[in-house]
C-alpha cells in the first residue's frame, strides 16, 4: 500500500537518505586488472577514513581483501594520483599513500618495499617482462624548487630509486610498451599546459642497456591534446586527439595521424587527465576496438569494425570505467541511472552476465530516484548545459502553487563534467524537496575542445554567468522559487560559488568546499601540476596580476550579502586553508551571515565518512536557518556568524 502523501513546504518533507546513509556500506570501485583466472581492483572505504585496498576474485569466490588495514593504496604523484596499481605473473605493485613507497607484493606475503624512503612518488607503472623491471612515472621532491617528473626503470625486486630513461620536461605520463617490449609510447606537456591542452606523443625503442633508443616525437608541432597512447597486436601505435575538436582514436605512424573511422559523430572518445591511467578505448581479439563516448553528461559503449560501422552495448549504463578484457568478456566499473555503480561482467553483446561488487550493496528504492532531464539554455554568445532533477519523495508533497528551492551544484576542475549515474549526494537534497541543477558551464568536457576551451581567459566570468543563467531559466519556467536559489561547489566549484555571492545578486545562500577566494594567492601558492593552470584560465602571471584581482571574491566583498558556508580540509595541498580562512574573516568583519568549518587530516575532498557526514548535515541546517524554513532532520546546530544564536 501507498502512503498517503503529506502536504509539507519545500525543504521540510523528511527523507530515510541522511548524511550517515551516504557513507554506511559504502565503497569506491576502481583500477581492475586481470592477471590468469583472478580479477583484481581497488576498493575505497569512507569508513576507513577513504582508506584504498586491494580486493580479489576468482569465479566460485567471493570477492576477498588482500591487504593488511596498515596500507592504503593511493598515489599522490601530480597530488591527484592515480595508476598506484600494477598486477602481473602473479605479483602485485602498489604505491603506499603514507610513504609514497612503491611495493611488490604476493598475497599472502607480507609487501617488500622496492623504492627507498624519501621525497620520491611513483605511478603508471607498466611491467616490462623481457627486462624484469617497471617503467614507471617518477616525481622527484629532493630539491627546492619544482618537483621533477621523468619517465625511470625500477627493478622488480631490490631497493632503487629508478634509472632515468626520459627527463626534461615538465610532466610526463601513461608510458605504454608495445606487445613485443621492443617499444614504449608516452605522453609529455610543458607549463604553462595542462594534459587537456597541448601534449606531445613520444616513442622509442631500447638498447642494449634498456635505455631509450631512437626517440619520436610523433606530433612536434601541432597544438593539440594527445592522450592514452596504445599499441595494437600487431604493435601498430594508437592514440587520442582532440585535433578535430573532438577526442577520437588515430593510428600514428611517424608524424602521420589517420583518423579510425568510427561512425560517432559529436561525441568524446577520451577525457582530461586529471589523474595518471585513464583509458578510454581498447583492442579485442576480434580486431574490432571498444570505445567509451560521451556525449554531454551520458557515456555509451561501442564495438568500432574499423571501417565505420560501429554497434553500441546496450547494457542500461550511463557511464563506464576501468575496462578489463578477457576473451569474450568484459569486466569493468557501470555506473547506473537508477542503482549503484557496480563493477560487472559483460559479454559482447552487452548483457551484464555477473555484479561482481556494487558501491553500495543496497540502493534506494525507485520512487525515491528522481528522473534527470539533460537541458540547455541560452548564455552569453551560447547555450549552456545540465542536468535538472526535480524534488522527488513519495512520502511528501509541496503546497499547491509553491516553486522549489533550486542548487545549481557546481562541479570542480574546471575541466571536469556532470553525469547522469546514480547520485545519492543529490537525492539527499531532492527527497527534501529541492531542485537540482548539476551544471555543465562553459569549460566543461563532453561538448568539444571548443567549448571546454570557452572559459579560457573567461574563468569567473563565464562559469558565473552559466550558472546565473541556468538558475534564472529554471525559475523563469517555474521550476525553481527565484527567492530561494542556492549555490554549491567544492574546488574550482567553489571558486565559481564564491564569485557568483561578489559578483552577482542571484543566489540567496551557498555552500563552498575549499574554494578559491584569492586566485592571486593561488597562483603562487599551489603544487605543480595546476600551478599554471591559471595562465589559460585567467592570464599569464603577473603580467595579468590586474585580472587575478579584479576575479578575486576576496577583493570584491563590498559584492557579498548573502549567507555562506565554508568548509574545507586542513591538509589540502591544491587550495590551501588560508583561501578559506581569509573570505571568512573578511565576510565575518563585514556583518555577512557565514560559518567556517575546518577538518582535521582532510586533504583535498573530504575521504573520512565522519567528514562526510558532518559537512553534509552542517549545510543542511546553514540552509534551514539562513532561508527560513525547518529540516526533519535532527541536526547538530552550527554557530553561523552574524545571525544570531544557533537553534536546535
Amino acid at each position: 500500500m501507498v502512503s498517503p502523501q503529506s502536504v509539507l513546504d519545500y525543504g521540510s518533507w523528511p527523507s530515510p537518505i541522511s548524511a550517515e546513509s551516504l557513507v554506511e556500506g559504502s565503497r569506491g570501485l576502481g583500477s581492475p586488472h586481470r592477471d590468469g583466472e583472478y580479477l583484481f581492483w581497488l576498493e575505497s572505504r569512507p569508513e576507513q577514513g577513504g582508506r584504498m585496498t586491494i580486493m580479489r576474485w576468482r569465479e566460485g569466490e567471493e570477492p576477498l581483501e588482500l591487504l593488511p588495514e596498515r596500507y592504503n593504496v593511493r598515489s599522490r604523484l601530480q597530488e591527484y594520483g592515480g595508476g598506484s596499481l600494477l598486477v602481473a605473473d602473479g605479483r602485485l605493485w602498489f604505491s603506499n599513500f603514507a610513504d609514497q613507497r612503491l611495493y611488490s607484493f604476493v598475497p599472502g606475503e607480507e609487501p617488500v618495499p622496492i623504492t627507498p624512503e624519501g621525497e620520491l612518488r611513483f605511478a603508471g607503472c607498466s611491467f616490462d617482462a623481457a627486462r624484469d623491471r617497471l617503467i614507471c612515472i617518477r616525481e622527484d621532491h629532493r630539491e627546492d624548487g619544482e618537483p621533477v617528473n621523468s619517465l625511470v626503470a625500477l627493478p622488480t625486486n631490490g631497493m632503487s630509486e629508478g634509472e632515468v630513461l626520459f627527463s626534461g620536461t615538465d610532466f610526463v605520463s601513461a608510458p605504454r610498451l608495445s606487445p613485443d617490449a621492443t617499444r614504449v609510447a608516452f605522453t609529455t606537456w610543458m607549463h604553462p599546459n595542462m594534459p587537456w591542452d597541448n601534449t606531445r606523443l613520444h616513442s622509442a625503442g631500447f638498447d642494449e642497456q634498456g635505455r631509450l633508443a631512437n626517440l619520436v616525437t610523433h606530433n612536434p608541432e601541432s597544438a593539440e591534446s594527445v592522450i592514452d597512447p596504445q599499441w595494437r597486436r600487431d604493435n601498430q601505435l594508437f592514440a587520442l586527439s582532440d585535433r578535430d575538436n573532438w577526442w577520437r582514436p588515430y593510428a600514428v605512424k611517424g608524424e602521420d595521424f589517420s583518423p579510425l573511422p568510427t561512425g560517432l559523430e559529436g561525441v568524446e572518445i577520451g577525457g582530461p587527465s586529471w589523474s595518471i591511467g585513464g583509458r578510454y578505448y581498447h583492442f579485442l581479439d576480434t580486431g574490432e576496438l571498444l570505445v567509451v563516448a560521451r556525449r554531454g553528461s551520458v557515456e555509451t559503449l561501442h564495438l568500432v569494425d574499423g571501417d565505420g560501422g560501429q554497434r553500441r552495448l546496450d547494457t542500461g549504463a550511463v557511464s563506464y570505467s576501468d575496462i578489463v578484457i578477457l576473451g569474450e568478456r568484459l569486466y569493468l566499473t557501470a555506473g547506473f541511472a537508477g542503482q549503484p555503480t557496480a563493477l560487472v561482467e559483460l559479454d559482447l553483446t552487452g548483457s551484464i552476465t555477473r555484479v561482481l561488487r556494487r558501491s553500495k550493496d543496497e540502493g534506494l528504492a525507485v520512487p525515491w530516484i528522481p528522473e534527470f532531464r539533460q537541458v540547455s539554455f541560452p548564455v552569453p554568445g551560447g547555450e549552456a548545459h545540465g542536468v535538472y532533477l526535480p524534488p522527488q519523495n513519495p512520502d511528501a508533497e509541496a503546497p499547491e502553487g509553491e516553486a522549489p528551492p533550486l542548487i545549481v551544484s557546481v562541479h570542480g576542475g574546471p575541466t571536469a563534467s556532470a553525469g547522469v549515474s546514480y547520485n545519492p549526494g543529490h537525492y539527499f537534497w531532492t527527497s527534501r524537496g529541492f531542485a537540482v541543477l548539476d551544471l555543465n558551464y562553459r569549460g566543461s568536457t563532453g561538448f568539444g575542445r571548443d567549448y571546454r576551451r570557452a572559459l579560457y581567459g573567461n574563468w569567473g566570468i563565464s562559469d558565473v554567468e552559466d550558472a546565473v543563467a541556468g538558475a534564472s531559466w529554471l525559475a523563469a519556467q517555474g521550476l525553481a522559487d527565484p527567492e530561494r536559489l542556492i549555490i554549491r561547489g567544492g574546488s574550482a566549484g567553489g571558486y565559481t560559488t564564491l564569485a557568483a555571492h561578489a559578483f552577482h545578486e542571484t543566489f540567496a545562500a551557498g555552500a563552498s568546499y575549499f574554494g578559491v577566494s584569492d586566485i592571486e594567492a593561488l597562483a603562487r601558492d599551489t603544487h605543480k601540476f595546476e600551478s599554471r593552470y591559471l595562465d589559460q584560465l585567467i592570464g599569464p602571471y603577473p603580467e595579468r596580476r590586474d585580472l587575478y584581482i579584479e576575479r578575486s571574491p576576496i577583493h570584491a566583498l563590498e559584492g557579498f550579502s548573502a549567507p555562506l558556508i565554508l568548509l574545507q580540509g586542513l591538509d589540502d595541498p591544491i587550495v590551501p586553508p588560508n583561501q578559506s580562512e581569509a573570505i571568512h574573516a573578511a565576510l565575518k568583519d563585514k556583518g555577512v551571515p557565514t560559518a567556517y568549518i575546518a577538518y582535521e587530516g582532510e586533504s583535498h575532498g573530504f575521504r573520512r565518512a565522519e567528514n562526510q557526514i558532518s559537512s553534509r548535515q552542517a549545510e543542511l541546517y546553514f540552509y534551514g536557518r539562513v532561508l527560513g524554513f525547518e529540516p526533519a532532520d535532527n541536526l547538530p546546530a552550527v554557530a553561523i556568524d552574524n545571525l544570531g544564536a544557533p537553534s536546535h
